[in-house]
């Protein structure tokens, strides 16, 4: 387990948060002021990405709960959860945005103002440094929550992208192309829609428990076969809870094997899988007596006499 994982999960959180809320509001005023549908767009994202921070910030604090009656398994499914509200926020956020940029499309417009492409290059430089800094925090800690926000910022600066490069074209080309600050909206909201489905798979598939990668299951299995006893491993089933995983495992043994012995090799087998993979939270272990391989060949020479 990563040392202090919470307190910097929550810094990472809160500095996004913070950052968000500056920018929507620097955003909307340039984008009001500036008449630029793009950056107003660009503001949308942000206001989005403060309802994430905030999912994120409580889906943080509720995973690291401990155990407890109603949740013995512990509550590190908020994450994923979390993961997957932002996700769905993202593709309903990028709607709004392609359906207010086409149906502005033909509405008669006023080219933005050149101040607005000062404003997008700060907001650029904020957005793409806070991707990396969480994406980082968000690896190192192992959070989906985390990484679904990084991507988030990510979002944000490709919108702020987009719109830079709208109202750019609507400047150079003057009269005419002022609807290039709509089309840059559009293009954005693409780019949001296709993060927010990217996104939003891992997570259901997190909760939906899907097994992880076969690699991982493949290790657990070669761990168990070096405990003395162990005769096979008949299952091994996981999945995870958070940023920890939960085994259940068949193992085999000699069924002449006493109860006492075999039990034993089961605290062994749990032990040293948790040594040696320490994102394994638990294991539970179901003892089963190694089955006799049938002789093939008798079965065959008894049905002919």
């Amino acid at each position: 387990m990563t040392p202090n994982r919470l307190p910097r999960s929550l810094r990472a959180t809160f500095l996004g948060l913070a950052a968000n809320v500056g920018l929507a509001a620097v955003k909307f005023l340039a984008g009001i002021l500036g008449h630029s549908q793009a950056l107003i767009a660009d503001a949308v994202e942000s206001l989005a990405d403060v309802f994430s921070s905030i999912i994120v910030w409580r889906a943080l604090v509720v995973s690291e709960t401990p155990p407890d009656e109603d949740h013995p398994y512990g509550h590190g499914k908020a994450e994923p959860l979390a993961a997957a509200i932002i996700s769905t926020v993202l593709l309903l956020a990028a709607i709004w945005i392609g359906f207010n940029a086409l149906h502005d499309l033909n509405e008669p417009r006023v080219a933005p103002s050149a101040f607005t492409l000062v404003i997008l290059i700060g907001v650029i430089a904020v957005k793409e440094v806070l991707f990396r800094f969480v994406l980082r925090e968000s690896a190192t800690l192992e959070s989906s929550a985390m990484e679904t926000d990084a991507w988030h910022h990510r979002s944000d600066a490709i919108t702020s992208s987009a719109a830079f490069l709208g109202i750019s074209i609507s400047l150079l080309g003057g009269p005419g192309y002022e609807a290039a600050d709509n089309w840059a909206a559009v293009a954005a909201a693409a780019v949001i829609a296709w993060n927010g489905w990217r996104l939003l798979l891992p997570a259901l598939n997190e909760l939906m428990d899907r097994s992880p990668d076969r690699a991982l299951v493949e290790k657990i299995r070669a761990v168990a076969g070096t405990i003395p006893g162990v005769q096979g491993v008949e299952k091994c089933h996981v999945r995870k809870m958070g940023y920890q995983f939960f085994v259940d495992m068949h193992v085999e043994v000699d069924p002449q094997m006493t109860v006492e012995n075999s039990h034993r090799i089961g605290h062994e087998v749990k032990n040293q899988v948790r040594a040696e993979i320490p994102s394994v939270r638990d294991v539970l272990i179901h003892i089963e007596p190694l089955k006799p391989v049938k002789n093939l060949f008798a079965n065959d020479e008894a049905r002919s006499l």
